[in-house]
């Protein structure tokens, strides 16, 4: 099953295939969950958002449509939600403080599952992410900040900065549509 793509992957889940869900959990897990601890800064927590990631993809396996968008991006949109939504949660229910030698010791303690390439492709991307949102203007730059990186909603971010709730919207919509379009340009230059 390891040469099949994602979405043939998918095909077989959609048809209960649960090796192929498995499949597609060994390609992804390591990235995802490095993604969600980067929100939540906490590795259980993160391991628990992927099981819950990959539960969903099983759950709602005939929702994915190829014709939206890639596996890849479908899976790393429910595990940022998921994220975000626990991050939410968490402001609720402040978690302990952890000490600083298990901060240190979370710090320098390498992950062993790590695909070093995977690794290496999300740090890349991340970087180019990073460059991208700071070339938006100031108040796109901050509401992309506060949506993708502080886990505020929309409605949220309109409270905290007193903008209307459509400019906030249009700011967001703006601010996407950029950096759609420069990540696009960037890899396009970089295939040429």
């Amino acid at each position: 099953m390891h040469k099949l793509s994602d979405e043939q992957l998918m095909d077989l889940v959609v048809d209960g295939d649960g090796l192929a869900l498995d499949s597609l959990y060994q390609r992804f897990a390591n990235s995802l969950t490095r993604l969600a601890q980067r929100v939540v800064q906490d590795r259980a927590a993160a391991e628990e958002i992927v099981q819950e990631t990959f539960w969903r993809v099983w759950k709602n396996a005939e929702s994915f449509n190829v014709q939206r968008g890639s596996f890849r991006n479908w899976v790393h949109s429910i595990n940022q939600r998921l994220a975000i939504d626990t991050l939410r949660r968490r402001k609720v229910r402040p978690q302990p403080a952890r000490s600083e030698s298990e901060e240190a010791q979370i710090q320098v303690k390498p992950d062993e599952d790590m695909d070093v390439p995977e690794a290496a492709w999300d740090s890349i991307m991340a970087e180019q992410l990073r460059s991208a949102v700071e070339e938006l203007p100031p108040e796109q730059k901050r509401v992309i900040d506060l949506a993708y990186f502080k886990g505020l909603s929309r409605r949220e971010i309109a409270e905290q900065t007193g903008d209307p709730l459509g400019t906030v919207h249009t700011r967001a919509r703006l601010a996407l549509k950029k950096l759609r379009e420069m990540l696009f340009l960037y890899h396009f230059d970089n295939m040429a």
